[in-house]
């Protein structure tokens, strides 16, 4: 099983950082956190890294539900969207992979975690689809 739903897109790196962000806002999420881990390897290792950047990408409704259904999955919370440029040299296009909830919960026993897991999937694989 997969747990990542991808798409390449022919767009500047920077220009597709804010189109995931505007896909994702009309898909009800908010990006609450933005990870670049190129200039975080560069200044933490000074290791040369291609642009990738990790959005932590949350729907407040169906988050608060599953933290109502079950009392740690804000330990995987929120859900995470990668932007990466395909090669090294930031040519070849942009990747864009939504991690899918219903895999990464797979491990939780919580029938009702499973059905807003299975709605968020059908959303950002819609998004990532959409791209």
């Amino acid at each position: 099983m997969s747990y990542t739903f991808d798409r390449t897109i022919d767009m500047p790196f920077d220009a597709a950082i804010e189109h995931v962000t505007e896909a994702l806002k009309a898909k009800g999420f908010g990006v609450l956190t933005t990870i670049n881990v190129k200039d975080t390897l560069k200044k933490k290792l000074d290791a040369d890294f291609r642009p990738y950047v990790i959005l932590g990408a949350c729907n407040p409704p169906l988050a608060f539900q599953a933290l109502s259904q079950e009392r740690n999955i804000g330990a995987m919370l929120p859900c995470n969207v990668i932007v990466q440029a395909v090669n090294d040299d930031g040519s070849g296009g942009v990747m864009v992979s939504a991690i899918d909830p219903v895999a990464s919960m797979a491990a939780v026993d919580n029938p009702a975690l499973g059905e807003i897991a299975t709605r968020v999937q059908g959303m950002l694989r819609d998004l990532v689809e959409s791209l």
